[in-house]
């Protein structure tokens, strides 16, 4: 699969991200990396490539970016949480 999404401009990379973030609400930083791509290309896949392409697809990946983007201050102090808990347990 790795290879057929390299082979093309982007287009057919662009859909196949898009679905994937649509099905598991995934992050661009997760998305990027199940896709083995960097984030940026990852982002511009999704933001710019996929609205020409697929404005449908478009419209339901911009929803889900839009709640990781809103909920990505909890997720942080949830791993900011998680950090000191880790360091609290290894001095005890």
């Amino acid at each position: 699969m790795q290879d057929k999404l390299f082979t093309d401009n982007g287009i057919e990379r662009a859909v196949i991200i898009g679905r994937y973030v649509v099905e598991t609400g995934a992050t661009v930083r997760k998305a990027a990396a199940v896709f083995g791509i960097s984030k940026s290309t990852c982002h511009k896949d999704l933001t710019v490539r996929l609205k020409y392409e697929n404005p449908h697809l478009y419209t339901r990946v911009s929803q889900v970016l839009s709640t990781n983007k809103k909920e990505r201050h909890i997720r942080g102090g949830m791993a900011t949480k998680e950090k000191y808990r880790q360091k609290r347990n290894r001095k005890a």
